[in-house]
């Protein structure tokens, strides 16, 4: 099925879902029940967004956008300055608690797309190349060869995942902190190693 492109009435609902599964999560969220939800039906919403994976994915995107620490976390890791406090700043981003609605939903996100992964690829694929692909590349322009630069990002974005989940958990925020201080400090301490600064595939 063809996917129209943006319109007004696309983007009203795209915000109406997204209003939704913020307030109240993605769990037992069928197609019917999104429609009904926001006063549409079915046929609409498969005829805008061609699946309800689609529409999650996209929704998923715009209610994001309504938390900008984390949103802009990545743009703001890229800029000028010591390496170390982009770094554990990246972490305050996304750790504060003014984004604690959209990490419930994304970790909900998650827990479905694993239960499917046929129709669920792209945003799996997303969710496991995205942010360390990024940060690939933020390292290599920080001078770090590219085989180092894409383990040490996958290493800090295993990190965020953990520390989010852990979050999420009820865990002190002090202790996960401390504990992501301690994780930067080590993966520089290893980065700035010769046998990092020379490693080959």
């Amino acid at each position: 099925m063809t996917v129209v492109q943006q319109t007004p009435e696309r983007q009203r609902l795209l915000a109406l879902v997204a209003d939704l599964i913020l307030e109240n999560g993605m769990l037992d969220l069928s197609l019917s029940g999104i429609a009904r939800h926001i006063g549409s039906n079915n046929r609409m919403l498969l005829y805008y967004f061609g699946s309800k994976e689609h529409l999650l994915d996209e929704a998923a995107l715009v209610a994001m956008n309504r938390f900008p620490r984390l949103n802009d976390m990545i743009t703001r890791l890229g800029e000028p300055g010591d390496l170390e406090t982009r770094l554990q700043r990246a972490w305050s981003d996304i750790g504060t608690d003014e984004n604690w609605a959209y990490l419930q939903m994304f970790f909900q996100r998650f827990g479905l797309a694993l239960r499917d992964h046929g129709k669920n690829d792209a945003f799996l694929q997303l969710v496991g190349t995205g942010w360390v692909q990024d940060l690939q590349a933020i390292l290599e322009r920080e001078g770090y060869p590219e085989h180092t630069a894409r383990i040490a990002a996958t290493q800090l974005v295993a990190a965020w995942r953990g520390l989010q989940f852990a979050m999420l958990s009820g865990v002190e925020r002090e202790v996960l902190d401390a504990a992501y201080q301690q994780s930067v400090r080590a993966l520089l301490a290893w980065l700035n190693t010769p046998a990092a600064l020379t490693q080959q595939p």
